[in-house]
């Protein structure tokens, strides 16, 4: 919770960056408050420095214990928040450390330093100030921090050096002055990876392997929800202490049941609570004071019933974070570990899961149901289930970080409505993408965006497009209906990743497997026919008539032990990258017999095999599926869809980790000048005119063709007369987007007669909306294109490719991207459109520099990292030739960023 809020009755003081309060974990998974200080906290400092011991303080001043003088304590309190800055971290109302810096000026390094209690130290709370004031230094330009260590302070030492970022040493007599580079690295960033993973994994532990559970409104009667919660966790047979809660009851399910939380005798890890919403509340309030560690509050009434309930949750909030106690929900199905060592299944789901290695987690309660029963039926056993419901703490990210070290866990399937942190989800599934596949489904992709878009690339960056750019650059692997989810958690849980896109197709019917081929041919995956060898091999197993070219169809002669040989055949081939079999169950083939054949020719291979099932009886519940290397589909055409998402993430996950290039002639300085000074014109945010836009585009090395801007007619006439006709005359204001609808794009003007007519005529037709003006070269014919950049508040921006000029939005043959992008990641958007053959080379056209227009892709890639303030930008079109690539027309928009963290720093969601 803000501290201001918990301090109504002190003043905020001026400047005070509200922004900059957040909270946080500590390396153990303890939740913990930081916020600037403020002249408030001068007598709570006062009281930490007294309890500190006499090694931290001369660790801290060189000396003995500071007597704090009421001027000292107003020195370290009153800050400008600006040269002078400190940030304060709370656990609960306890104050356990400071970090401040002290800067006589941004050229300079600021002198920073830290003190944290005895009790806390080695805990990261130094760690986490030293991040806190990294981000805000460098918000405000500042780029060095200074410090001054004690050689026999090994502590102090180690946090510098163990932050990533670059440090320099000097021995200076009795002390060590250490120099930090302030610019985060890739190392830093990196470990700060690394200290969010651990301590969101060991914040989750305390819901996913706790030692005891509590359960708050656990009614005598069947029924209820809490008597239902009750009588899982027994059932499942929990490995801890399960403590019923009820002031009404002597027992639950036979368990010595206790009228509060504070009541127990035991410190508990999880409470689950199901009573009414308006006692939540007391309910968290008793959680608080008997040290509850986690929340799971399954009762429903807060934000989803509208406002009334949003104040509830919001207040529940507050109360949480103030002492430290972490939730899932509320409005929740509750959550499961299937591990034999914890069999904790907390939820009121009908039947509790199988237990296997996909892990699940639903924001949606009724689709978590779903979820785990079409699990149930297909055999799919799960590692862990949650329902976070309302999300009013712990979300999908938290989730995953616990995930990626979970042994038990091999697959991640989500199901999302909402992303609290889109930009934080992506780095975090692109971590954990590399070892254990993550399939999310979402909901509510459908709405129109909130903002009026102006360009072409905002009106195109829909919130579904937005997040599947998203998911894809992150390696994610997105679904859109439940079965497809279930078909690919279930492929990837049982099945060996396949190395390319190479399908041999096997059968006993020939229809479905035409109907497989097209589904393939489809989905890109390649049917190739099958080389001589092989299929000569084949020919001697199989039954006559049978067809071995790929599809190999054995004919309804074909029995249980031409299959397995044809099988064994096929993947032996090293041009075959998996197999999909769809056998129909016949008297020489039983569905029954076929599953047997497959699951053990799949145990043995390195490749997968996917089968495809049909007639015959329906399959029974195959409760030890997980145990075999065989994946089962119910379709044709779903297979066919399983291996191609397979194929691509096994792709994305065996390419090596690229960087975005480095450019040595980039101007970002001169660039940022311009677009701050026109944020000082209009700071509410303005289009840039054609003549500035052009500007910023070159001092990041994009190439624009030559343009003049003109006021007048006279002016226009000259410049045109210095460029030299043919020239392009364009209404240079920022706000106009389709120009040439509306006439303000008159080209190849030969003359200065042409060229007063033009003039005359635009601004007949535009008005004030035409000057200032551009006169700009002829640019040469070639492949129109268009590169543009639109950012989101919460998923920041997003890059798109596709056929420009006039059929931008009448072909929409566009893709996107998401920032930062790799060589690879530039040449895969381009290749990617529907029209890719035009820059190849289409029906004996020349090529087109496809070099030069992915270096277009890459820079504005870069711009979009370095100026977050652009929020739009149209380059409509790039002329993409065989001698280059050409900025014709560009727009962009800027607007302030708001100031705070980074979306990417170690915060829990506000």
């Amino acid at each position: 919770m803000p501290q201001a809020e918990l301090d109504d009755e002190h003043e905020t003081p001026p400047n005070y960056p509200v922004s900059w309060e957040l909270d946080a974990l500590l390396i153990d998974g303890g939740p913990v408050h930081v916020r600037p200080l403020r002249p408030s906290d001068a007598e709570q400092l006062n009281a930490f420095h007294k309890e500190l011991s006499s090694s931290t303080i001369y660790y801290r001043y060189f000396g003995e214990h500071p007597v704090l003088s009421e001027n000292e304590l107003v020195h370290l309190t009153t800050l400008d928040y600006k040269d002078r800055m400190a940030f304060g971290a709370f656990e609960g109302d306890e104050f356990i450390g400071v970090g401040r810096y002290d800067s006589e000026g941004p050229s300079l390094p600021a002198e920073v330093a830290f003190i944290v209690a005895d009790a806390y130290q080695h805990r990261g709370v130094g760690t986490l100030l030293l991040e806190n004031l990294v981000g805000y230094a460098r918000e405000l330009g500042i780029n060095q921090f200074s410090a001054d260590v004690l050689p026999d302070n090994p502590a102090m030492l180690r946090v510098f050096h163990e932050s990533g970022l670059a440090v320099k040493e000097t021995t200076q007599k009795d002390v060590i002055e250490v120099l930090l580079d302030l610019a985060p690295t890739a190392l830093y960033l990196d470990r700060r990876d690394e200290r969010e993973r651990a301590s969101e994994a060991a914040s989750m532990a305390f819901f996913l392997r706790p030692s005891s559970v509590a359960v708050v409104g656990a009614g005598r009667t069947p029924g209820g929800v809490g008597h239902a919660i009750v009588r899982g966790l027994l059932a499942g047979d929990f490995t801890g202490t399960v403590y019923p809660v009820n002031p009404r009851a002597r027992s639950v399910c036979g368990v010595l049941a206790y009228p509060t939380l504070s009541a127990i005798p035991e410190r508990i890890d999880l409470a689950i609570v199901a009573v009414k919403a308006e006692l939540v509340m007391g309910v968290a309030e008793d959680a608080a004071a008997a040290g509850v560690r986690a929340l799971v509050i399954v009762s429903s009434g807060f934000a989803e019933l509208g406002e009334q309930g949003q104040v509830l949750q919001a207040k529940l909030l507050r109360l949480v974070r103030r002492h430290g106690i972490r939730v899932v929900g509320p409005n929740c199905l509750g959550l499961c570990n299937t591990a034999p060592d914890v069999s904790c299944n907390a939820t009121f789901a009908p039947n509790p899961p199988v237990a296997g290695p996909i892990a699940l987690a639903s924001q949606s309660g009724a689709v978590g149901i779903v979820l785990l029963e079409q699990a149930r039926d297909a055999g799919l056993g799960i590692s862990s289930f949650v329902s976070v419901g309302n999300k009013i703490d712990v979300s999908s990210n938290d989730l995953l970080c616990y995930w990626e070290r979970d042994d038990a866990t091999r697959v991640i399937a989500l199901y999302l409505e909402s992303f609290g942190n889109p930009r934080k989800f992506a780095r975090i599934a692109r971590r954990v993408g590399k070892t254990k596949p993550i399939v999310v489904l979402t909901g509510g992709r459908s709405a129109a965006g909130a903002r009026g878009a102006r360009s072409h690339t905002a009106a195109a960056a829909t919130p579904a497009v937005t997040i599947s750019a998203l998911l894809s650059s992150s390696g994610v692997i997105e679904v859109l209906h439940l079965e497809e989810m279930l078909d690919v958690v279930g492929a990837l849980a049982h099945c060996p990743l396949p190395t390319g896109r190479r399908v041999a197709l096997i059968g006993n019917s020939g229809g479905p497997l035409i109907l497989a081929a097209d589904a393939c041919a489809a989905a890109g995956l390649v049917v190739p026919e099958l080389n001589r060898a092989t299929q000569t091999a084949l020919e001697a197993i199989v039954p006559p008539a049978s067809a071995c070219a790929n599809p190999v169809d054995i004919t309804a002669d074909g029995g249980p032990g031409v299959l397995e040989c044809v099988l064994d055949v096929t993947l032996a081939n090293d041009e075959v990258d998996a197999v999909i079999a769809v056998v129909t169950s016949l008297i020489s083939l039983s569905s029954a017999d076929a599953r047997r054949v497959l699951e053990a020719v799949a145990n043995r291979t390195s490749k997968p095999v996917i089968a495809c099932f049909l007639g015959g009886p329906p399959e029974q519940l195959q409760n030890k599926m997980h145990e075999t290397r065989l994946a089962s589909v119910a379709a044709p055409e779903r297979a066919a869809g399983v291996v191609s998402m397979m194929a691509s993430y096994a792709a994305w996950r065996a390419a090596p980790e690229q960087a975005s290039p480095s450019f040595e002639d980039l101007q970002v300085e001169r660039a940022r000048s311009l677009v701050e000074g026109a944020l000082g014109v209009a700071p509410e945010g303005a289009w840039l005119d054609g003549g500035t836009a052009s500007e910023v585009l070159s001092a990041f090395g994009i190439p624009v063709v030559a343009s003049l801007t003109v006021n007048s007619q006279k002016e226009a006439i000259a410049c045109a007369e210095r460029i030299g006709y043919p020239v392009v005359l364009k209404a240079g204001a920022g706000e106009l987007v389709h120009k040439s609808d509306v006439g303000g794009v008159i080209l190849d003007i030969k003359s200065t007669d042409e060229l007063i007519a033009a003039f005359e005529k635009m601004s007949e037709a535009l008005g004030d909306n035409m000057l200032p003006a551009l006169i700009q070269t002829m640019a040469t014919s070639g492949v129109e294109t268009i590169v543009g950049l639109s950012s989101d508040p919460r998923f920041g921006p997003i890059l798109l490719f596709g056929l420009g000029g006039v059929t931008t939005d009448l072909l929409k043959d566009r893709t996107f991207a998401v920032p930062p992008l790799s060589v690879d990641g530039a040449e895969q958007l381009i290749s990617s459109i529907r029209s890719a053959p035009l820059l190849y080379g289409y029906r004996g056209s020349t090529p087109v520099d496809t070099v030069a227009l992915r270096d277009v892709v890459l820079r504005v890639a870069r711009l979009a990292t370095e100026l977050p303030e652009v929020h739009e930008l149209d380059l409509n079109p790039v002329i993409a030739s065989p001698k280059g690539a050409l900025v014709v027309d560009c727009k962009i928009r800027v607007a302030k960023v708001p100031t705070g963290p980074d979306a990417l720093m170690r915060a829990l969601k506000k």
